[in-house]
């Protein structure tokens, strides 16, 4: 009998085929599902975006996003997929109403493609009401491009139509620096690869620092993807990296979260670092905008009438920013006699810098800060503030916001220990308060070393300042700038930490601990390099150990900062009573420690 089998090659096409019947009825009857996955700016606690993924129907062998444009890719669909993909996503975001920016994938050889049109995103904007300000074309690449000149015509295309650029997956794939370096885009967004452990591998955090150094020098801002644990946010955000996006926060949805439910902690006082301060709000001058369609006399007017006026919002329909008129840069369009006859028609929109600061009122002083220093361009401009939802409420300057930060230096450097350069007892008090009046969940630790006194007597004064200090570097190092530590005085210390992941720091900080203290003792005295059990003496001096005693505070607890106090007083007992380096959890009505 003869062998009737389908060969391999056979059963590719047969499959091929049925899948491109499947992409034919997915176009023809439209079957595409728009999700949203949120990107956040953790320095004002809010939602920058939305990234728009597409899905095939539910259940279909085209389902997954990678099959459905790989099968339109091999029938030559492309282009009419991506098509639909983004008018579909476009309509759904105006439909939700959502705020901040949409972030469309756009695959650069689309451009190649011959039924490829010009024009038609921006069409498929005007259709809902969008401004193009508010859409970010993320170039993703599926295949290898090495055709540095297609992503330039590509780049050069979208920003002409008055998009803004982000580049995907920096570092994974067929994504490469020099794309980063020749193309200058708006943003990049990091590989997941780089990100996830990002707080239990030091090389990753040293890349993804390089990285952030490097962006700022190019003007461009980055997207971190892929969060997926508070502990992966705590060390972003301790990098100053503000634009996050992964499942921590959200997962892509129909009907995404408007506001962030896993809010960045709020950066509190570390050694060197500004205490516990105000937030954006406290700088803001309620300056009357202009709105969009302003004629440029009556700006003009604006400013010749109060010499004093620097700077103007320019404001969409909606309230939102979408501009700034500086007062130097805009008069010196009329120093010819030529230039009011020029400009005297145009709508403001015409002149207005694009370029502009924007602060939600909730961000804090000394977030703030970090993000207009460490801006290479425009550090000297004034900067706009908005509400949790973008709509506009006033201006701050950045001479105001320079005295507060020195307001708030001056006052850390007098509340600081004068040893550890760490934050005292007073801002102590003000970190433990202020994480109680703001009603969330949080974890509380005190640490003790044992026997410290014993090593002082033997050793000496010196040599046991130099204990404490290596002490507090490795809370510094562990915590990060997302906690608070604080130095009691002596060799307590005070933490405060968010509860996912404040376990794993705890068990880090008696880790790194148990390695270091033997290098405090004399070599001579420890045979073997000083290891030995919890009770070891080294020279006849009984070994430091290190004591945790964690309180985890549950959201509106209703407790004060003394209480606190004192509950954790009442643990730090608990601890010491276990042999060596330990860590006591409070767990009779307290809150969660992960």
């Amino acid at each position: 009998m003869r062998n009737s089998a389908i060969t391999p090659g056979r059963a590719a096409e047969a499959m091929l085929d049925r899948e491109a019947d499947e992409l034919d009825r997915i176009l023809r009857e439209e079957a595409i599902t728009p999700l949203f996955q949120p990107i956040v700016d953790a320095g004002c606690q809010g939602i920058f975006g939305y990234e728009a993924l597409s899905r095939g129907p539910s259940g279909s062998p085209l389902h997954s996003p990678v099959t459905l444009f790989d099968t339109a890719r091999l029938t030559g669909r492309l282009v009419e997929l991506d098509l639909l993909c983004r008018r579909l996503a476009i309509e759904a975001f105006a439909a939700l109403d959502l705020p901040g920016r949409l972030f469309l994938n756009v695959m650069p050889t689309s451009l190649l493609e011959e039924d490829f049109r010009e024009g038609l995103t921006r069409a498929f904007l005007a259709g809902v009401g969008l401004s193009p300000e508010r859409v970010v074309i993320e170039l993703t690449e599926h295949l290898p491009i090495h055709d540095y000149a297609l992503m330039r015509q590509a780049v050069d295309h979208y920003r002409r139509m008055g998009f803004q650029v982000a580049l995907d997956d920096l570092g994974a794939g067929y994504s490469s620096l020099r794309h980063w370096a020749e193309l200058r885009p708006d943003f990049v967004k990091i590989d997941r690869h780089f990100v996830q452990e990002v707080d239990r591998d030091p090389g990753k955090g040293q890349f993804l620092h390089s990285l952030l150094e490097v962006s700022r020098s190019l003007g461009c801002r980055v997207i971190a993807e892929g969060i997926e644990t508070a502990g992966e946010q705590r060390c972003l955000w301790g990098m100053n990296c503000r634009l996050m996006q992964g499942y921590h926060f959200a997962r892509p949805a129909q009907q995404p979260p408007r506001r962030l439910e896993h809010p960045a902690p709020t950066p509190t006082a570390v050694s060197g670092g500004v205490g516990v301060g105000g937030t954006a709000a406290a700088l803001c001058r309620h300056l009357a905008p202009v709105v969009q369609g302003t004629p440029v006399p009556e700006v003009v007017a604006r400013f010749r009438d109060d010499p004093e006026l620097r700077c103007l919002a320019v404001l969409d329909a909606e309230q939102r920013p979408v501009g700034v008129v500086r007062q130097h840069a805009f008069l010196s369009l009329f120093t010819n006699p030529f230039s009011h006859a020029l400009h005297a028609r145009q709508p403001i929109d015409a002149v207005m810098d694009r370029r502009m600061r924007v602060a939600e009122a909730s961000m804090p002083l000394e977030a703030l800060s970090r993000h207009i220093t460490g801006a290479t361009q425009g550090a000297q401009d004034d900067f706009v503030i908005v509400d949790a939802d973008g709509r506009y409420r006033g201006l701050g300057l950045v001479v105001d916001l320079l005295r507060e930060i020195t307001a708030l230096q001056v006052r850390s450097a007098r509340q600081a220990n004068p040893l550890t350069g760490l934050p005292g007892n007073e801002a102590i008090n003000d970190a433990l308060a202020a994480r109680l009046a703001d009603g969330g969940a949080f974890v509380a630790v005190y640490a003790d070393l044992d026997r410290f006194k014993a090593f002082n007597d033997a050793y000496g004064y010196v040599q046991g300042d130099q204990v404490i200090l290596a002490l507090g570097r490795l809370l510094k190092e562990v915590v990060g700038e997302a906690g608070f530590v604080g130095h009691v005085g002596g060799d307590d210390f005070m933490l405060v930490l968010e509860p996912e992941g404040a376990r794993a720091s705890c068990e880090t900080i008696l880790a790194r601990f148990a390695r270091f203290v033997p290098g405090f003792y004399d070599a001579a005295a420890r045979p073997g390099g000083g290891s030995g059990g919890p009770d070891r003496r080294e020279s006849g001096v009984p070994r430091m150990s290190l004591s945790l005693a964690a309180f985890p505070v549950p959201g509106n607890a209703g407790l004060t900062a003394r209480e606190v106090a004192n509950v954790l007083a009442e643990l730090k007992g608990q601890a010491k009573r276990q042999a060596g380096n330990s860590l006591f959890v409070e767990r009779r009505g307290a809150g969660v420690m992960r």
